[in-house]
């Protein structure tokens, strides 16, 4: 589930606690999380409704000015089932923290090291430590760029830079990424 901007910034100031969508398939439960860049909300309920019964107190709340504006943002993907999901900002996003941990100990490091052979093995592809080095290389280096160099379809090398972003080592930028503290740190002693 993705946010503008300026609703990321209101779930942060806690004015905004609902989200309306239509989907085929709802992609958040009730009782889940999701990670957002204005940190994780906590799930609170996801209800199937008629966009009739939106009222304006649902529109200020999912950010919206207006009933008419809410629904003029709904009615441009007029496909699937309109869901009403509530939700509360729970915290940060523990990647932030765990990027900016460059205090790495011989646990930490065999961890690392342990979950990047996993990667590789997985994809029946050595493509973690190139990544690294590319992304080490530049800041801003786009996914484009990378997947040129290495060999690998740009939407799988996303969803396995994601993987490294999990681990704390990547950062995304607006345009392309960057090595965060630990990566960066990481990559120094190995």
């Amino acid at each position: 589930m993705l946010f503008r901007k300026a609703i990321l910034d209101q779930i942060s100031e806690g004015t905004v606690t609902l989200a309306f969508r239509r989907w085929t398939k709802p992609t958040v439960k009730a009782g889940g999380s999701l990670r957002t860049a204005a940190g994780v909300l906590s799930i609170d309920a996801v209800d199937i409704m008629d966009a009739e019964d939106i009222s304006l107190q649902d529109a200020h709340r999912a950010g919206f000015p207006t009933r008419e504006a809410l629904l003029a943002e709904l009615d441009a993907r007029p496909a699937g089932t309109l869901y009403r999901i509530a939700f509360h900002r729970a915290g940060d996003d523990p990647r932030l923290s765990l990027r900016e941990d460059a205090a790495l100990g011989k646990v930490d490091r065999a961890a690392i090291i342990e979950r990047l052979a996993r990667f590789n093995e997985t994809a029946d592809q050595s493509w973690t430590e190139p990544t690294l080095r590319l992304i080490a290389s530049r800041d801003g280096i786009t996914a484009a760029e990378i997947s040129e160099r290495v060999g690998m379809d740009k939407l799988k090398l996303k969803a396995r830079i994601r993987k490294l972003k999990e681990l704390g080592l990547t950062e995304s930028l607006d345009v392309g990424y960057r090595l965060s503290p630990r990566g960066r740190s990481f990559l120094g002693e190995t």
